[in-house]
């Protein structure tokens, strides 16, 4: 694993200078004023002890991360709401056989060779699903044949897949992020290397921060199990229920205008009414689409430990299901994806195993929306340029709230729908990636996906 800060003032005078300011006459104390004061270690520990954790994230760190996982961006970096990140696509860029990260402890050979084979089906599914993705793709879009079909491939990757992201966090965040990591259930030896990485990395920026560091890594982080079975007896949700709205609060009752149509999204900047109301839902659907459903960090979820409510549970795409060759190549890498993560789960632990598992491995999670934020998010996956999987998720959300008469629930619509009502040109926001479908002329219950 590679990391590099691209960050040059000391985080702890700017802390401790905003902290200073607070109670300051005379303006505001600048950075450098703190360099070298005698008080300022002092008062730096003080304000984190007192839980003053505001002060540490006025700095915030940029690192190039090279070579982990995505089973550890998924479970770790991206699974909390103060992150920015930009990381190499999956459905974009074509995957590399060098990009893979090995469990502590494992033997290496079979590792490689179980690599090997999934990467194997990887390249036979981009190439038997050519055809069908250039079938059902628009002539003008033909260029794009070649990535929608690694998109549908791609499930077959395993976790221990690994990525390159800039990633952007606060202080506290990285400090929070060395606490967890000493405790992880899942991939937690490269979770400890990545906290000994920042933790050296942050020295090396600002030894002040030692004192801070040292707490965290000796903080008591614990991993809470989450009753999954109790949420689906009493909603009633059945073994194929893959999408299910429950505890709706209030109504859309909030005007839905150019604040949410612009590309600048207001909505989440100038609060109106539908940050009151919201729902939760039950969602059970692949690795590979939560990886970009939890991008929406004000759609707060509860991800259980896949040890939990593990079982032999995949998704598969509707355009591999249609294609016998295509389904053939994809059943066995999910037969044998399986059968190698439970041999070596018995020898290296559920943990480290996981690396093995698919993109296409179903998690069940419950997730919470509050209206104003559920509507920036279905603009964003409504849109048929969205992954489909998260499309279809988000599609049976707003279905059923529509079914329940929620009061605005006919606003729940891609940016081009949104946009021709209110009169906003153009149209389509996506310029030359127009999906080819004038979605804003179709009725909801006419929405029709083919990939």
């Amino acid at each position: 694993m590679k990391i590099e800060f691209l960050q040059t003032e000391k985080p702890s005078n700017v802390a401790v200078s905003a902290g200073r300011t607070c109670y300051f006459p005379n303006g505001i104390v600048a950075p450098e004023k703190s360099e070298g004061w005698a008080r300022k270690d002092d008062l730096l520990k003080a304000m984190f002890k007192g839980g003053h954790h505001t002060t540490l994230m006025h700095t915030n760190i940029t690192m190039l991360i090279s070579d982990m996982s995505r089973h550890l961006i998924w479970r770790l970096l991206h699974s909390h709401t103060f992150y920015n990140s930009e990381q190499v696509s999956q459905r974009y860029a074509k995957m590399k056989i060098e990009s893979f990260v090995y469990p502590k402890g494992c033997d290496t050979k079979a590792w490689q060779n179980y690599y090997e084979s999934c990467f194997k089906g990887y390249e036979e599914l981009c190439e038997v699903l050519e055809d069908d993705v250039k079938a059902v793709t628009p002539k003008f879009r033909q260029k794009d044949v070649k990535k929608k079909a690694q998109e549908m491939a791609r499930y077959v990757l395993p976790g221990g897949m690994s990525a390159y992201l800039y990633h952007s966090v606060n202080i506290i965040t990285l400090l929070r992020y060395i606490a967890v990591a000493q405790n992880l259930e899942e991939c937690g030896a490269e979770a400890k290397e990545f906290a000994d990485i920042i933790s050296e990395k942050l020295l090396e920026l600002d030894s002040s921060l030692a004192p801070l560091i040292d707490h965290a890594k000796n903080s008591t982080v614990k991993q809470h199990k989450f009753d999954m079975n109790s949420i689906k007896e009493k909603h009633n949700i059945k073994t194929n229920d893959r999408v299910k709205v429950f505890d709706v609060v209030g109504e859309i009752d909030f005007e839905v205008d150019e604040n949410y149509a612009d590309v600048l999204r207001y909505s989440q900047m100038l609060h109106d009414g539908g940050v009151l109301g919201g729902f939760s839902t039950y969602i059970k659907h692949s690795l590979s689409s939560d990886a970009q459903n939890q991008r929406h960090r004000r759609s707060p979820a509860v991800r259980p430990l896949i040890e939990q409510n593990y079982s032999r549970d995949f998704y598969t795409p509707p355009i591999i299901a249609k294609n016998e060759k295509a389904l053939k190549i994809y059943n066995n890498i999910m037969k044998n994806s399986y059968d190698f993560f439970e041999k070596q789960k018995e020898k290296l632990g559920f943990g480290e195993a996981i690396y093995a598992i698919t993109n296409a491995h179903n998690i069940e999670l419950v997730e919470r929306n509050d209206f104003s934020s559920y509507i920036h998010k279905t603009q964003m996956r409504l849109c048929y340029n969205a992954q489909q999987e998260v499309y279809d998720i988000v599609y049976e959300q707003s279905k059923q709230l529509r079914d329940m008469n929620i009061k605005g629930s006919e606003n729940l619509l891609p940016p081009c729908a949104i946009r021709n009502s209110l009169g906003i040109r153009p149209i389509c926001p996506e310029g030359d990636h127009f999906c080819g479908v004038k979605v804003w002329k179709l009725d909801f219950n006419e929405y029709k996906r083919e990939m």
